[in-house]
């Protein structure tokens, strides 16, 4: 064998710009999959909301039903259920119940640190419709409807924006 062939033998790895390749491929699949990891625990994150909401809507109901009125628990806690803050969670500050018009509502409100950017101080509000309309005839169900103001990139889509004729300002 000869210098050349025994120099081509010993020549082995990746080249700069191989590298430079794979560098640029996975600094696009990063840019890519970043953000869609963001969202996906922004909805994780919406859901703690929606479950503690969710939780108080049996209590509203009952209440409403035996007293004609929603439950306040804004300053102090109201029947079964309690004062706002006492409802505070990992990402949640607070969950209140009030009346709108004939309607009850059951607010969450996201804390404003230590969540997805998309969440802080956000709101998510069931209502309970006609909850104390007493011209409508109750069926034994009651129709809850779910609202926030909150980008749609990380609340579900049965849950309408409010406050916005842009759904998602974030994201144009």
């Amino acid at each position: 064998m000869n210098r050349r062939s025994i120099a081509r033998n010993v020549q082995k790895g990746f080249t700069l710009i191989e590298l430079m390749i794979v560098v640029a491929i996975i600094g696009i699949l990063a840019a890519i999959a970043i953000p869609a990891y963001q969202d996906y625990v922004g909805r994780a994150q919406f859901t703690e909301g929606m479950n503690l909401a969710a939780g108080l809507k049996t209590d509203v109901a009952e209440y409403a039903g035996l007293k004609g009125t929603c439950p306040a628990n804004g300053s102090a806690a109201d029947g079964n259920i309690k004062v706002k803050t006492d409802y505070e969670s990992k990402y949640i500050a607070n969950v209140e119940t009030a009346t709108s018009g004939t309607d009850c509502t059951v607010t969450a409100t996201f804390k404003a640190t230590g969540l997805n950017a998309k969440l802080l101080s956000k709101k998510v509000v069931l209502t309970g419709k006609g909850l104390l309309d007493t011209s409508a005839t109750q069926k034994g169900t009651v129709d809850w409807q779910c609202t926030t103001d909150a980008a749609t990139s990380v609340a579900p889509k049965n849950c309408a924006q409010i406050g916005s004729s842009d759904p998602d300002p974030e994201n144009g």
